[in-house]
């Protein structure tokens, strides 16, 4: 039930958050890192060995969806970063999401939309992998002239916080799957995995409140726009890839929300650790990115849906 209203929810601790900032001081540093691990693992107790056989049947697929996902944001994020003149921390904050892999979410909005689920998900188990190579490497393109980049300290952060969560997942799922209780637990990770995402953002509008409360509404609004400019722009050249690639209407829809919806999450970690004490703004974009991303993927699986309600779901096995 929590996961189908998630966009609601994250957003509704997001506004309380606002009002009473104390609410989520507790979410921070270390503590963050841990709850980001933990959407990380609810994500890998829901994937399968076959999950990651599509990484081997579908090279091509998979490809051409990884190339999209770490060239179209982070040049998107370049772009408007100049183009909104941004200061330096927003500028990184951005620059952060663009660079990032593919958001947990996605595989459900891909489902929603009469996507093809099994591509969404290779897309995503690649991305991740990728992650903590492609990452720190595009941060020190896009931002090493805003901000000395410590590729080595952010690429073993990733490790740990995503790839190995992931793994873990993984394995439970492998060695309990046949355990009657087991289908149970993987039925309360995507609640949990909500939850664990709006203390994130919690816990940024509770770092940044000050800032807001300063700088007026005009930063959020400014901040806003950027972020919206950045996933919608995401989500049109995505779909372009896939046409661009020849790829069926299911196959077409999946990659537009792999490409624009981004682990923001991920993102707002990095940012808290990396650059907050430089630059405490970097992860204000981060975090309405969180919320506006899980808002933006719903409306767009349902724009989907209604352009074509008679669209099955059948997706490709090859």
């Amino acid at each position: 039930m929590l996961a189908q209203h998630a966009s609601l929810f994250v957003t509704a601790i997001a506004v309380l958050t606002f009002f009473v900032p104390d609410l989520f001081q507790w979410v921070r540093g270390t503590t963050q890192t841990v709850i980001l691990g933990i959407i990380m693992l609810t994500m890998g107790l829901t994937l399968t060995t076959q999950d990651f056989r599509i990484l081997a049947k579908r090279p091509l697929d998979i490809l051409i969806g990884a190339c999209a996902q770490f060239l179209i944001m982070p040049c998107v994020a370049y772009l408007l970063v100049h183009v909104f003149r941004l200061e330096p921390a927003l500028a990184l904050g951005i620059l952060l999401v663009g660079c990032c892999p593919g958001g947990v979410s996605s595989n459900i909005m891909s489902y929603l939309c009469h996507g093809d689920v099994a591509f969404s998900v290779g897309m995503t188990c690649a991305s991740t992998l990728l992650a903590p190579v492609m990452t720190p490497l595009l941060m020190q393109l896009t931002a090493g002239e805003i901000i000395k980049i410590d590729a080595l300290g952010m690429f073993l952060n990733i490790l740990i916080v995503t790839v190995i969560p992931v793994g873990i997942g993984s394995f439970l799922n492998y060695t309990f799957s046949k355990r009657k209780s087991f289908p149970t637990v993987q039925s309360l990770m995507p609640g949990l995995s909500v939850t664990c995402l709006a203390c994130i953002v919690g816990g940024v509008i509770s770092t940044v409140h000050d800032d807001l409360v300063a700088r007026g509404l005009m930063l959020f609004l400014w901040t806003f726009a950027v972020v919206f400019c950045h996933n919608t722009l995401g989500y049109v050249l995505g779909y372009s890839a896939g046409r661009l690639a020849r790829f069926n209407t299911a196959k077409k829809r999946t990659i537009s929300i792999e490409v624009g919806m981004q682990n923001a999450g991920l993102a707002t970690v990095l940012a808290g650790t990396f650059f907050a004490a430089q630059q405490p703004l970097t992860v204000l974009p981060c975090a309405i990115s969180c919320a506006w991303h899980s808002i933006s993927g719903t409306i767009l699986a349902g724009l989907f849906l209604r352009h074509s309600p008679s669209q099955s779901s059948k997706c490709e096995t090859t």
